[in-house]
């Protein structure tokens, strides 16, 4: 289960990579200092009482370097201990040293790095270098003992590739998360590489029918996550549940925002660590209002649709972005996440209704008749972990 509180850090906007379709990479970005990071865990001591997981992100927080692990990991750990602090890493891997590998494996520091298929494919989309670059600190955070998964961003372009990167992450025994890719807000041709909403929605359905066929060979994350918010009628992941106060990113300065995508944006600063706020006193922010006028729009706007107590609009950033922060529509993927929530929908109701309970096969296991994975086979495979 994942816990109930989510703080992401920041310690940089700044990343040696360019990625065509990138729109979080800030050149020049200022690095968090370890005095952050103390007000951090000051302020984090009387905050809340649930168990918290802090996840670094950027930019490239591998950027800060070797010390300041060192210091903060330690500091987080004994400062936040009636928390049981977990932690995560997201990272392109281009800065990871044995020195920082062994770090991070001390605290039991998993890390998201990205591919988005084959060498030749990634590096169009990511920049020339990218795969060997990954590759190399992919093999450094292994060899001492980091655990590693990856996220494929797919494109607009990338999409007609579907196969072929499946089958990379089968072939390579990856488990797989994907992305869709957003208008950048670094490009002069915003919408160049972002996935129409309706491509990606028939993406995710083809990854659910390969994820049946390979049931067992791969893991594909979304597919897990999209299950279990029809299954049990909640969110499971933050893009559809109601994120505020929950999740937490902070800046390198100190700043405080709704989520790590916000960061960098002055009218969606909460407040700052140093002023050790409490939950009310963010609550009074203009960001926060803004938040929540997005949340109330999401229940008159949602309100009739089938999925809206596991989707909640999807994403607030994606929305806001794409609507100039004006409330005027929710995240644009809506129609994408309608198609896959209503197929999983669709394919669990017909099989329990076909399969009488006492004649269903165990979870987990392939009908003898057709010998296919269907849905109810993630019921098992889901369960059993």
């Amino acid at each position: 289960m994942k816990n109930p509180f989510h703080i992401m850090l920041i310690p940089t906007l700044g990343c040696p990579a360019r990625c065509t379709y990138c729109w979080s990479s800030e050149p020049g970005s200022p690095v968090m200092s370890i005095e952050t990071v103390h007000e951090i865990v000051e302020w984090l001591k009387k905050f809340r009482t649930d168990r918290v997981t802090f996840t670094f992100h950027g930019g490239e927080p591998l950027l800060a370097g070797a010390d300041f692990y060192r210091q903060a990991l330690p500091m987080i750990t004994a400062g936040l201990q009636h928390l049981k602090p977990e932690f995560a890493l997201q990272s392109n891997l281009w800065l990871m040293t044995p020195e920082l590998a062994d770090i991070l494996a001390e605290y039991h520091v998993p890390i998201g790095s990205s591919i988005d298929g084959p060498e030749e494919l990634n590096d169009l989309q990511r920049g020339k270098g990218y795969f060997k670059r990954t590759m190399q600190g992919y093999e450094i955070a292994r060899t001492h003992g980091v655990h590693v998964r990856f996220i494929c961003t797919f494109t607009a372009q990338s999409v007609k590739q579907r196969e072929d990167i499946f089958n990379f992450f089968l072939k390579n025994g990856f488990v797989m998360k994907l992305h869709p890719a957003l208008p950048s807000l670094r490009s002069n041709q915003p919408g160049h590489w972002a996935l129409d909403p309706q491509e990606y929605g028939e993406l995710l359905v083809y990854l659910l029918d390969k994820y049946l066929d390979h049931m067992g060979e791969i893991e594909i994350m979304n597919i897990n996550d999209l299950f279990r918010c029809v299954f049990t009628r909640r969110g499971s992941v933050c893009t559809f549940v109601d994120c505020m106060g929950n999740t937490f990113a902070i800046g390198p300065d100190g700043g405080i925002y709704p989520c790590y995508r916000f960061v960098g944006m002055s009218g969606y600063i909460l407040g700052n660590v140093a002023d050790h706020p409490t939950l009310q006193d963010l609550q009074q922010s203009d960001a926060w209002k803004r938040m929540d006028r997005y949340r109330q729009y999401v229940d008159q706007t949602c309100g009739e649709c089938s999925h809206i107590r596991y989707c909640r609009g999807g994403c607030p950033y994606n929305a806001i972005v794409a609507y100039g922060g004006e409330d005027k529509g929710v995240d644009p993927n809506c129609t994408a996440y309608k198609r896959i929530f209503g197929e999983i929908s669709d394919r669990l109701n017909r099989e329990m209704s076909e399969a009488p309970l006492m004649e269903m096969p165990p979870f987990g296991a392939a009908s003898k008749k057709n010998k296919k994975h269907g849905i109810m086979s993630l019921v098992g495979m889901i369960a059993s972990r």
